[in-house]
């Protein structure tokens, strides 16, 4: 995954070969995603040039990208006026803002003479008649999709100030088989679903993959030998290790935000479950929580000075905030039902979780000492929300009613853009990656 090369265009070289202005510092185009209804930026998104339909393919993918965010709403292209021949060469800007494109994409594929593709692509504010950004990638034909998802994300951090998440991918457990006899896979694919391939066989049951925040590697439970045990595997490389084996039931293992250590629930004889902390370097654990209850689903806050676990000890299960080395627990959660699957923001702003109330899941946020609390999904069987690695989209999964298995589902913090992922067969707790490297 790393040979992809990024070779940014300065804007004032392109600004001479194009024969236009560059820009401010502040773009004159911009979305403003801390508003509560982010209304939809209109972008045209031309098939980029190439000798063989490649350029169309990048070019739809970056479109798909934008246009599933929510914050953008991409053209039809019957509605376009000028036909893009040659990207070097300025846009008609007045062609453009007939229909309202506010923002303009263009670019050209082609290949290098050792095989590789070459990407370029430029970002154009039509109503100001200006280039907002211009840049090439380099990546092996295998990889073309990972250029489309880059230069989304580009687009994406040039038109709101934030970085994008498109170029992630998604750890989750793919589920086949009759409801009573189902086969669990570890399984992994793109945000968008492309790209899908299997991690493990399905002989033996897993649970609860986990990204780690600073590499390609995963943490996760199997039941091989009947047991349930953690184990760390790279994705690269396919290497496979057991962190450690612990008495009784593991649970919901989770990375710290250097990844040098997991947090996980550890379930004993008595019936309670605890939090432990164990060094991935000297495998040394360290109990976090001592108490006559259920303590589990720990997430650490981004400066891994905090972690959030829900926990029984008030009567049913709440919402408690505790220091990184179990001092301090506070409750946070007070509203009606139960709270579960706690997870903090990459942001450190927001806590994710799943309600239970009144016969209904529900997906939602709340502040890091508990208030302002919303809900942004409601169904019939819901959980596992996982973050986005810029903190503003949410990944989790659903069960209808009578619908026979899970599915994943994407919304924004808004709670007005949710999406189906596509998977190949039910698919639940998934986990999302940082940003590819």
């Amino acid at each position: 995954m790393k040979t992809i090369l990024r070779a940014i265009l300065l804007i004032g070289a392109l600004a001479g070969a194009f024969c236009v202005a560059t820009l401010p510092a502040r773009a004159l185009v911009e979305i403003d995603v801390n508003k509560g209804i982010v209304e939809p930026l209109p972008i045209a998104v031309t098939d980029f040039i190439s000798g063989d339909g490649k350029g169309a393919e990048i070019s739809g993918v970056v479109e798909a990208d934008l246009r599933r965010s929510g914050l953008f709403a991409p053209i039809e292209k019957g509605a376009f006026i000028e036909k893009i021949s040659n990207p070097d060469v300025a846009p008609r800007f007045e062609d453009w803002k007939v229909i309202n494109a506010q923002a303009l994409v263009t670019g050209r594929v082609t290949r290098e003479a050792d095989g590789r593709l070459r990407a370029e692509f430029r970002l154009w504010d039509t109503f100001a008649g200006q280039q907002l950004v211009g840049e090439q990638f380099f990546a092996t034909e295998a990889n073309w999709r990972r250029i489309a998802h880059i230069i989304a994300d580009t687009i994406y951090e040039r038109l709101t100030g934030e970085k994008g998440y498109f170029d992630t991918r998604i750890v989750y457990i793919d589920e086949s088989g009759a409801k009573n006899q189902r086969v669990k896979r570890l399984a992994i694919m793109d945000q968008d679903g492309a790209n899908h391939r299997y991690l493990s066989d399905g002989r033996a049951i897993v649970m609860t993959p986990r990204f780690s925040p600073t590499r390609q590697e995963i943490t996760y439970m199997s039941y091989e030998g009947g047991q349930p045990q953690v184990y760390l595997l790279q994705l690269e490389t396919g290497q496979r290790e057991l962190v450690g084996n612990f008495p009784g039931m593991t649970f919901a293992p989770r990375f710290s935000p250097d990844g040098q250590r997991v947090v996980m629930s550890l379930l004993r004889d008595d019936g309670n479950s605890n939090i432990f902390s164990m060094d991935l370097r000297s495998r040394n654990t360290t109990r976090l929580t001592n108490s006559n209850s259920i303590d589990t689903s720990p997430s650490f806050s981004p400066d891994g000075n905090k972690i959030v676990f829900t926990s029984d000890r008030g009567g049913r299960p709440q919402i408690y905030v505790m220091g990184a080395d179990g001092s301090n627990p506070q409750r946070i959660s007070f509203g009606e039902g139960s709270y579960s699957t706690p997870v903090w923001s990459p942001r450190g702003d927001l806590i994710a979780f799943t309600k239970q109330t009144a016969g209904d899941f529900q997906i939602g946020v709340m502040r890091t000492d508990g208030s302002g609390e919303r809900i942004l999904s409601t169904g019939f069987l819901q959980e596992g929300p996982t973050w986005a690695p810029n903190g503003r989209v949410i990944m989790f999964f659903r069960q209808a009613a009578g619908a026979g298995g899970p599915r994943l589902y994407s919304i924004d913090l808004t709670g007005r853009n949710e999406q189906q992922i596509p998977t190949p067969n039910f698919a639940s707790d998934p986990a999302w990656s940082p940003l590819l490297e």
